[in-house]
């Protein structure tokens, strides 16, 4: 791969990730509230009718659904809450994916001298070195974004910034405490290669239909609007059955960000979790993680094929 092969696969990817992180941030931000331990402070007091007429009031445990937390998000913050972190999410997604999908093409370029060109192995491999390099240099940016989603705030009430949320956690934990999280994130590969696996198997057998149905015409094979539409529903099946096997790690590493909480590792936390909430909380968030997954994937995996396609002329 040519030096300019790699600057075209960051770039690509670079504006990917940008566009997918600008449309889906209000639903990122109920997806992480909802993962959260401080969930129940938007659950509504349930009024119990005893025996004697008497009217008990409570707190309930149960975890509410995205609605009900947008409702009260909107409610008590405001609409621009529900993009609290975009700022570090911009900074960190572009050179996050840049460095992803550079990794990405680079390692499967290797690989294909190795191993059987394309293939599973080849696909699974690649993944995981480009998840491993991302999350590694990445991992303060999406720490602070994480910590800036969860400092839930009433309207008129000061805002903390990226800059004040960075300073804070580096006084209370030093700088170890912008790598918290990261063993979520390493679990998490296995996400990231299970997608690519699905997504990289869907697109040959894309690819292999329409140069047969060319050959069969005999006309040469162009791209067309029609293939990128296709390539976001490669890339929408694959990440929804990614993220449905591997999504616990997501919960566990909002708990682990969290400020100033009991979860400090991350088997010590998946046990906990289990062990207080049950194997349910495991799930917590996975309906709007899923509602913003798969057009952010779209979205991402479209906009990274169409600009190297255009790139590469």
């Amino acid at each position: 791969m040519s030096q300019r092969d790699t600057l075209v696969h960051l770039f690509a990817g670079g504006c990917g990730g940008t566009v997918g992180a600008i449309l889906t941030c209000p639903l990122e931000v109920v997806k992480t509230r909802l993962q959260s331990s401080s969930v129940t402070l938007y659950i509504s007091e349930v009024h119990l009718n005893t025996l004697n007429g008497a009217t008990v009031n409570r707190v309930a445990r149960v975890s509410p659904g995205p609605l009900h937390c947008l409702k009260m998000i909107l409610q008590n913050e405001g609409p621009r809450s529900l993009f609290r972190g975009l700022g570090p999410n911009l900074v960190g997604v572009a050179p996050s994916r840049a460095i992803y999908f550079g990794a990405y093409s680079n390692c499967k370029e290797k690989l294909n001298k190795i191993f059987n060109p394309d293939s599973t192995q080849v696909h699974m491999i690649s993944a995981g070195v480009a998840g491993f390099t991302a999350i590694t240099t990445t991992n303060p940016i999406w720490l602070v974004k994480t910590r800036l989603q969860l400092d839930a705030r009433n309207r008129g009430e000061k805002r903390m910034s990226a800059f004040e949320c960075a300073r804070k956690v580096y006084r209370l934990d030093g700088f170890r405490g912008f790598y918290r999280g990261m063993s979520a994130s390493y679990a998490g590969i296995s996400e990231t290669v299970i997608h690519f696996v699905i997504y990289e198997s869907i697109k040959k057998k894309l690819l292999e239909y329409k140069t047969a149905g060319a050959m069969d015409n005999e006309e040469e094979s162009v791209k067309e609007a029609s293939d990128f539409v296709r390539m976001m529903m490669a890339a929408a099946t694959s990440k929804t059955c990614a993220t449905s096997i591997a999504y616990p790690h997501e919960v566990v590493r909002t708990r682990l960000r969290e400020e100033g909480t009991k979860y400090r590792s991350f088997f010590q936390t998946l046990s906990l979790l289990v062990r207080e909430e049950g194997y349910s909380s495991l799930y917590r968030g996975l309906t709007t993680h899923l509602i913003r997954q798969i057009p952010n994937t779209a979205i991402m995996m479209s906009t990274y094929e169409v600009v190297v396609y255009l790139l590469d002329g």
